[in-house]
């Protein structure tokens, strides 16, 4: 019986550390900064799939725009006030949610799900 009960809680408590330890090491939050530039507010969690290739894509084409648009990344999972001002601000119900911003500050394209990365670079490059 003590076996069994040590077997169950096992199964228990392995996922949920696995959980905290993924969401423990990636819980940065950029702050917007109004800077006049597009920008592109990348909603990401550390358990997802999509998210994780998503991530590989803005880091193969993102350094070209970096000095023409602003780049914020909120992960979810992360249960701060911001985190979940923009959540709500922006209705973000599924990951990954990618939001694009003109310089005037206008919602131009929401993109959720994973978007191939030659489509992602045509949208950068369509940034105003």
């Amino acid at each position: 019986m003590r076996k069994n009960l040590i077997i169950i809680s096992l199964i228990f408590a392995i996922p949920l550390m696995a959980y905290w330890m993924l969401t423990a090491s990636n819980s940065t939050t950029a702050k917007t900064v109004q800077t006049g530039k597009p920008e592109v507010i990348k909603f990401t969690s550390a358990m997802c799939l999509d998210c994780q290739t998503m991530n590989k894509v803005f880091k193969e084409i993102f350094p070209k725009y970096q000095d023409k648009i602003t780049l914020t990344e909120i992960q979810v999972q992360d249960q701060n006030a911001f985190n979940q001002e923009q959540i709500k601000k922006y209705n973000v119900t599924l990951v990954p949610t990618i939001i694009l911003k003109n310089s005037k500050g206008q919602q131009v394209k929401r993109l959720e799900g994973e978007v191939p990365k030659e489509q992602m670079d045509n949208y950068l490059k369509g940034l105003e």
